[in-house]
């Protein structure tokens, strides 16, 4: 068996699959409708709707499967992730990669494999509509076109999603987005009974840059600026776009030492963005760092209006 490979944008794309804070919910009539209609057109005994996290593939929509989720290191979803266009297997009996999958080898003894990537936006696919049988087989032309455009039927309801909690320039969590994982968050850190840490930012001179440069190179500012939270701030469960220029990360089971840790190598990838990307201006940013404990009574608004105070303290400090 060969296990499926992790795509250079990995982070970025479980942001992405994170933020649509999808994984784990009911299922709905509108995947599960897709669901029926390709398991009944193309005669296969299992269908799905396959969302693929860090180290699972979870079934927003299944037919012919009990199980929620499995692993992702077995799984044929895994490989369809890395690419765009549909991966069949016709045969998983004579695939170097699959021939000794557990899956193949044990219930459900998946012989043919269809898979459609399922993309948020070019480069960034979060899983898969798919299709296994236990018997081998071939799709025609007709058929594969049928797939695609069931896959793209799935595509639409869950960019439908996406277009209420991401922010459209940045790609990242927009307020609201930040809003309801944060707050997911927070429950998870009050039931585990970890501390957590909000770190505000705000760009300085991000006004000059629009006027003296013009509103593209702001925008172009506002993205290298959200890529370097989401590479820096891969530990994090959540970080977002407040609006305008100001950007907030929460961080789970964290204190003074990890957030000054992550704020490090926050810093040293601005300085190096700086150093290489040869503008006629620098990306600067004032910062509010806040820590609470799990049995905080505040909410996630105040604790950002909590950051939000530290970083214009420090500001205040920068102008003396």
């Amino acid at each position: 068996m060969i296990k499926p490979e992790i795509p250079n944008n990995e982070a970025e794309r479980l942001h992405a699959l994170r933020a649509l804070k999808i994984l784990d919910t009911s299922h709905e009539e509108r995947f599960d409708r897709v669901t029926r209609i390709a398991k009944r057109m193309f005669n296969v005994s299992i269908s799905l709707v396959t969302l693929i996290d860090e180290d699972r593939q979870w079934f927003k929509s299944r037919q012919g499967l009990d199980a929620p989720e499995l692993p992702r290191e077995t799984s044929f979803c895994g490989h369809t992730i890395n690419q765009d266009e549909l991966l069949i297997i016709p045969d998983t009996a004579q695939d170097e990669r699959f021939f000794d999958n557990p899956f193949v080898t044990g219930d459900p003894k998946v012989r043919f494999y269809a898979g459609f990537p399922l993309k948020l936006r070019e480069g960034v696919i979060i899983g898969t509509l798919c299709l296994a049988d236990n018997k081998p087989r071939q799709l025609n032309d007709e058929e594969k076109q049928l797939l695609r455009d069931l896959g793209t039927l799935v595509e639409r309801e869950i960019q439908s999603i996406q277009l209420a909690t991401i922010d459209e320039l940045t790609r990242i969590s927009n307020r609201r987005g930040f809003l309801n994982l944060a707050e997911h968050t927070l429950n998870v850190c009050r039931r585990n009974k970890v501390s957590m840490s909000f770190i505000l930012f705000d760009l300085n001179k991000f006004k000059q840059i629009n006027d003296i440069y013009g509103h593209h190179e702001g925008d172009f500012v506002l993205n290298k600026f959200a890529q370097i939270m989401l590479s820096s701030f891969r530990d994090c469960e959540v970080i977002g776009r407040l609006g305008g220029d100001e950007f907030v990360a929460m961080l789970s089971d964290s204190d003074e030492t990890k957030a000054e840790f992550v704020l490090q190598r926050f810093a040293d990838a601005i300085a190096h963005a700086n150093n290489t990307l040869n503008k006629p201006y620098k990306i600067d940013y004032s910062v509010g760092v806040t820590h609470f404990k799990h049995d905080t009574g505040k909410s996630v608004e105040d604790m950002i209006q909590d950051a939000d105070v530290a970083m214009y303290q420090q500001k205040k400090q920068q102008s003396l």
